[in-house]
This record gives C-alpha cells, structure tokens and sequence, in this order.
C-alpha cells in the first residue's frame, strides 16, 4: 500500500516540476493549500497518533514531542549549516524551502544543483516515513501521504527552479526532477524489509510533524505570500486546515 500511495507523490513532483516551466501566476494558492493542509496533518493526526503510540517520557516529557521539537530545530539548523538559504529577492525568487533560495546570478548554479541534491534527499525521507506511517496504522499512513503529496508539488517546482540556475540547458534539471520524484517510492519501498517497534514509530512520527510544521510555517506559507494578495491564500490556507478537520473526523 505504502508503495501504490507514493506513486503519487512521484505524479505530485512532476506536476510541480512543469508548472515551474509552464505556470506561475496561481502557485501562490497552491501553496495556501499545502501549507493548510500540512498545519492540519501536524495538529490533528500526527501529534495525536505519536502520543497514543508512546508512553515514555524522559525528563518528564513525551517523547514524541522531544522528537517534535527536536524535527523543527534540526530542519532550522541543516538549513543554517549548508548556507544556501537567502531571503527573497523578487515575487517569485526561486525558493528552495529546507534547503535554499537559488539566485540567477553566476555563481548560482552550483549552489542550485546542491539544492536539488539536497531536495531528492528529503524526499527519500518522505517516502519512509510513509511507509513508517502505513506501519503505525492505514490511517495514519494515509495522513502522513496526504502531508507529503501536498508539498512534494512545491518540491518538484523547487528542484526544477534550482537545477535550472546558471544555465539554458533542461536536460539536467528535468533528470533530477526525474529523480526527485522516484525517490518517495524508493524511500517507501525501502521499508518493506522490516518492521519498526512502535516505541520508535512514535517519537519519529513526533520529529516528522515537526519537520513539516516547519516547511510549512518557515518556507510554505511566506513564499506563498510574497508579492500577493493575502485575502486568497488565507482562504486558500483555511481550505486546507478545514479538509484535514473534516477527514480526521469522518475517520474517527
């Protein structure tokens, strides 16, 4: 299941990858909705499914939200560490959440490239933790494909924007877009060769939300609003949160 799930993320990134060659006046709401969407996932599954699968609590706190807080500083830090990440210079600066802001200039190639590298990487991950999640319980793994299929459309409009950097020649960046996408089903596929303990699913679903919350509240939902009008991709970013309300509920 968590296999067939992540084909389509692989559909996702690609979409992502040609609107960044075809379309961009309305990405700014796509990005609303993700960004919605992946705030819900945190807040109405994640967190909740992490708890009930753990009961251990160093130092007196849940160990899911160690992993929590543990998932947001760590993405804060990797993206502090490899130095790609620059502040927006225009209303559709190429952005590259997580990992870095690519830059039309000339040194910006080669940064552009280790975004795109950086980029495949994460969604390797993505891809394990939903299988991880599908291990936890059918519902939790399909929340946990929800959050990752919504930004893996900004994943793939990010990887193409960066390989695209510094040069006119498509092919490579249409090969890592390639690779981009096939990596959730890599990354899936990857956990059918054992089993994770639920005592480890837990705090490792509490570090995924805090991943997420930070993709979303750190790179999602600013560089939706960079240069927009806020109105829409509020509404846009409601829609999101109302779905996952919705769909928690008919579940439970």
């Amino acid at each position: 299941m968590a296999v067939l799930v992540s084909a389509l993320a692989f559909l996702m990134t690609l979409a992502g990858g040609l609107a960044a060659m075809r379309v961009r006046d309305k990405r700014h709401l796509v990005l609303g909705l993700a960004g919605g969407l992946m705030l819900g996932v945190v807040a109405f599954d994640l967190i909740p499914e992490s708890l009930e699968l753990s009961r251990d609590r160093p130092l007196g706190v849940p160990a899911p939200m160690i992993g929590f807080a543990a998932g947001f500083l760590l993405l804060h830090v990797v993206e502090q560490a490899v130095a790609i990440h620059r502040a927006h210079e225009g209303e559709y600066a190429p952005h590259v959440h997580a990992h870095g802001h690519g830059h039309p200039d000339g040194g910006a190639g080669g940064a552009g490239l280790l975004a795109a590298f950086a980029l495949i990487g994460h969604s390797l991950v993505d891809g394990l933790s939903i299988g991880l999640g599908f291990q936890s319980g059918t519902r939790t793994g399909a929340f946990v494909a929800l959050a990752v299929i919504t930004h893996d459309f900004a994943d793939g409009f990010n990887t193409f924007t960066a390989a695209s950097l510094g040069g006119r020649d498509r092919r490579p960046a249409l090969a890592l877009l390639v690779a981009d996408a096939a990596a959730p089903v890599a990354g899936a596929a990857l956990t059918r060769l054992g089993t994770v303990p639920e005592g480890v699913l837990g705090p490792y679903l509490g570090l995924f939300a805090g991943v997420l919350l930070y993709l979303s509240a750190a790179e999602i939902l600013p560089e939706a609003h960079s240069g927009h009008p806020r109105v829409m991709t509020l509404c846009a970013t409601g829609l999101g949160l109302a779905v996952v309300v919705f769909s928690v509920g008919l579940a439970g």
